[in-house]
């Protein structure tokens, strides 16, 4: 693949599909690909951006954490990121992470920390001197979820802390809230007595049960916690390597694995892991590999970490678990963004102590690319051990006569004829009234960082779709506070704050609708930039794509996806549906200023010592300067920090001025 506008097509293919995957795993707890495609995927986009370096762009997932917070919870900023671990899927590939780690400290002993990798849903807990003051979900690394009331149901969280560490004025720990097997068993049992559904797996209901609105039902399920790291302490870290704060915490009163162990070799690694892959049925709880840490702090400072991983820790990914099975059906879901997927209906068949009866079929190549026919017995794979997938097919078994499966030409929801975009995967429906598209399109809407929407959740949601009371996003502005009443678990004080959120939202800006819209491609970012650049919707839909194409950072990707949206008559129905409810459709925020650094081009690379990437962008665009993703002649200055890679030796060759944080700072002063 050399053709640079195909490369930057599956670049852009690649970042659209592990963005879907983040918001179904991350916001909905409902993945839809297993554990180790996902990590295909993410290594693949790597691999890409690493070969074109001059393609990265700020928004890709390679430069993020991951994920967002869902609605219905307060959000919750984390004293220190949490970031997501770098895999590791054989025993060569952890005596390469050695290496590295010795090539970036020559002559230092290494000494590991090894647990097992539980499959959970991972927490941050605070305490002040000693008392339990918040508890918060992952989320997006950077901001989480308030579920302070729920954690505090878990009985092996401790309200207050015993020894040392509850003297310290501020501490922030890690852990991995999850449920173990037995307890999920009589859960999903007791759930199907009730007519409910039950859950996929542990990992599912652990997060289920952990972020259910009412802490009294979150308190009835059965959560346990491991904790493994203490991540912050005010005014500063009592230990020096995260062995001796495992056995600080456990002093202190918290549930640490006892299966952790210190490791003085690689290869001590190596034979635990192999060690834990072997046990793992044994375990009381679903794990999916082992997370292996530098043991002494001031080396996992030294080695730092880039903006997804810490260079300091990595996770060995066990192998998947395998079965076969019978293809007795083929269906197609429909989700928020019209992708049509192909999902197989299985004879239900046990794999790894779970009963699993479906399996992703991804899209309409890799159906093809295997050959998969409704009928087919199949090796069936649980990946990750979350979502199975097909491995092959058992072509030995085939019946005879069996037909191929075709993709059906038209949305199975709402019968528009479905497109494929040029150099992409998936079929799609254009239509975004599309029922089977309404309720994710719903969710979106109202999410914290499109329209704001408070209180407009999965279940509000859910009852609004079912009794047709919202066909589009302009319906909600018609809703009252009567018509909410309706609804179960809505009484006068929680409809009228619902109708409150929801007018807020018509004072959110053009960016935000942008974004809110679900248009292909179009995240915060691009949204933000074209309603900086056009200021109204009306002149942002009079553009043709080959003018959108030639702003910085949106290309021909983008432009034709934004103007085929505004092409189709029930997108532009909808829009000045809205117009009519009131929605605000210019932009709000003031446009940049001539400030210090107006029509200067900067590029960020490394990791400065007191900005983030989205802080140092942040003050450079309020001062006029434009923040470009790749180094080219245009670009007149970078901004490097500590590890900056290509884009440094890219700016060396080219003699482009190089700064470092200070430098910038004096910059945005107006010093020369």
């Amino acid at each position: 693949m050399h053709d640079p506008a195909s490369v930057r097509q599956h670049l852009e293919a690649l970042r659209e599909a592990i963005r879907e995957h983040q918001y179904k795993y991350y916001v909905e707890n409902r993945p839809e690909i297993s554990d180790a495609e996902y990590d295909a995927l993410f290594r693949e986009l790597l691999a890409l951006e690493a070969a074109h370096p001059e393609l990265v762009t700020p928004d890709s997932p390679t430069q993020r954490v991951g994920g967002e917070p869902a609605t219905g919870f307060a959000p919750v900023e984390h004293l220190v990121p949490m970031l997501s671990l770098d895999n590791a899927t054989s025993a060569e590939e952890l005596r390469e992470f050695d290496a590295r780690l010795q090539r970036l400290l020559p002559g230092e002993p290494l000494t590991y920390v090894v647990e097992p990798k539980v499959d959970g849903l991972g927490v941050a807990l605070l305490y002040e001197r000693g008392v339990l003051v918040r508890g918060a979900t992952r989320g997006d690394g950077r901001v989480g979820e308030d579920v302070t009331q729920n954690l505090r149901a878990i009985k092996s969280v401790p309200l207050r802390l015993r020894g040392p560490l509850a003297e310290l004025a501020r501490l922030e720990v890690r852990g991995e809230v999850y449920m173990p097997r037995e307890a999920f068993v009589a859960l999903n049992r007791q759930l199907e007595e009730e007519g409910q559904p039950p859950f996929a797996n542990p990992r599912n209901a652990a997060a289920g049960s952990l972020r259910l609105l009412d802490p009294r039902l979150s308190a009835r399920r059965p959560l346990d916690i491991f904790l493994y790291a203490l991540s912050y302490a005010e005014p500063a870290l009592p230990y020096t390597c995260h062995w001796d704060a495992l056995q600080g915490l456990a002093a202190a009163g918290f549930k640490i694995n006892p299966r952790r162990q210190r490791c003085a070799t690689i290869e001590e690694v190596i034979a635990y892991c192999q060690a834990l892959e072997a046990q793992r049925q044994a375990l009381e709880y679903d794990a999916d590999g082992v997370v292996v840490k530098v043991d002494r702090f001031a080396l996992q400072q030294r080695l730092g970490a880039t903006t997804h991983h810490p260079r300091w820790a990595i996770a060995f990914k066990f192998a998947a678990q395998q079965a076969v099975s019978r293809i007795k059906a083929i269906h197609i879901s429909v989700g928020r963004t019209g992708a049509l997927t192909p999902t197989a209906e299985l004879e239900p068949v046990a794999i790894g102590g779970v009963t699993v009866s479906r399996a992703s079929l991804h899209n309409e190549d890799e159906v093809r690319r295997k050959d998969v026919r409704v009928g087919d017995s199949v090796l069936v794979e649980r990946a990750g051990d979350v979502i199975p997938q097909v491995v092959r097919v058992l072509l030995e078994r085939r019946p005879v006569g069996t037909p191929p499966f075709v993709m059906p030409a038209h949305c199975p929801a709402c019968g528009a004829a479905v497109y494929r975009p040029p150099g992409e995967v998936v079929v799609r429906c254009p239509n975004a009234a599309c029922p089977a598209q309404l309720r994710e399109r719903l969710l979106h809407y109202g999410s914290r960082r499109a329209m704001d929407i408070d209180g407009l959740g999965a279940a509000v949601v859910e009852q609004l779709v079912a009794r047709g009371l919202v066909r589009d996003f302009a319906d909600l502005y018609a809703l009252d506070v009567p018509t909410l009443c309706t609804l179960e678990r809505f009484a006068t004080k929680s409809a009228s704050n619902l109708v409150a959120a929801i007018a807020r939202s018509r004072e959110r800006g053009l960016a935000r609708l942008l974004y809110a819209l679900g248009i292909r491609h179009v995240g915060e970012r691009v949204a933000a930039l074209l309603a900086r650049h056009y200021r109204t919707l009306d002149a942002l839909m009079q553009a043709a794509a080959e003018e959108l194409a030639q702003l910085p950072d949106i290309g021909p990707v983008i432009a034709d996806s934004v103007s085929q949206f505004f092409a189709r008559e029930e997108n532009r129905r909808t829009l000045e549906r809205l117009r009519a409810a009131g929605v605000r459709m210019e932009e709000t925020a003031a446009a940049p200023a001539a400030g210090p650094l107006a029509g200067k081009v900067f590029v960020l690379t490394g990791t400065l010592p007191h900005l983030t990437r989205s802080q140092a962008q942040a003050l450079i665009t309020a001062a006029g300067g434009r923040v470009a993703s790749a180094v080219s002649r245009k670009t007149d200055y970078v901004v490097a920090g500590a590890d900056p890679g290509s884009k440094y030796q890219e700016a060396l060759r080219l003699g482009i001025p190089i700064l470092d944080e200070a430098a910038l700072q004096r910059l945005l002063r107006g010093e020369a």
